[in-house]
């Protein structure tokens, strides 16, 4: 008996058409293009601050929350950026409800715990910016770690809000 074929079947569709890539001008100029600018300028001093001070205990953690939500941030604004979102499996379709859980749940949760850790350290230091104090000192370097975070977290907090009432609007895009 002869080996029969196998029937013919279509190959699953590939990606989308690969044209030139060019940044999405628009997202720039939108109020979600500039809180994403100004989170990834702002997480990167929080977590430079506070890498480039002596740590140790809960700033750990500080540290490693913020450098996962700026790592992730930056994923977010360079797939929007270049208009390449719908290659995500599974995200693109939902970017809009994938930007709004970013924010409001990573950016905002872990930036507000970081936050409260590098504030409670700066709190712990604060009697070494005493006239006379000859040993090195961490409070400046912690409590600007903190005012960073806490400014970054007010930013995810308003580019939540934002893809929260485009979504409320009935709105999928994010521009």
């Amino acid at each position: 008996m002869a080996p029969t074929a196998p029937p013919a079947v279509p190959p699953p569709p590939g990606p989308p058409t690969r044209g030139s890539l060019s940044l999405h001008r628009a997202y720039l100029r939108s109020p979600l293009g500039l809180l994403r600018l100004g989170q990834l300028t702002l997480g990167a001093a929080f977590w430079v601050t506070v890498a480039a001070h002596k740590y140790e205990g809960a700033a750990h953690f500080a540290l490693f929350a913020a450098v996962l939500v700026w790592l992730l941030t930056l994923a977010l604004f360079a797939l929007s950026l270049l208009g390449r979102w719908a290659l995500v499996p599974w995200l693109g379709s939902r970017w809009l409800l994938t930007n709004l859980v970013h924010d409001l749940a990573l950016g905002v949760g872990l930036y507000a715990a970081a936050t409260g850790i590098m504030g409670y350290k700066a709190e712990q230091r604060s009697y070494c910016n005493l006239p006379g104090y000859s040993q090195r000192c961490l409070y400046g370097a912690y409590l600007s770690a903190s005012i960073c975070g806490g400014i970054t977290a007010c930013l995810y907090l308003f580019s939540g809000l934002y893809c929260l009432s485009r979504r409320c609007r009935d709105e999928r895009d994010i521009i």
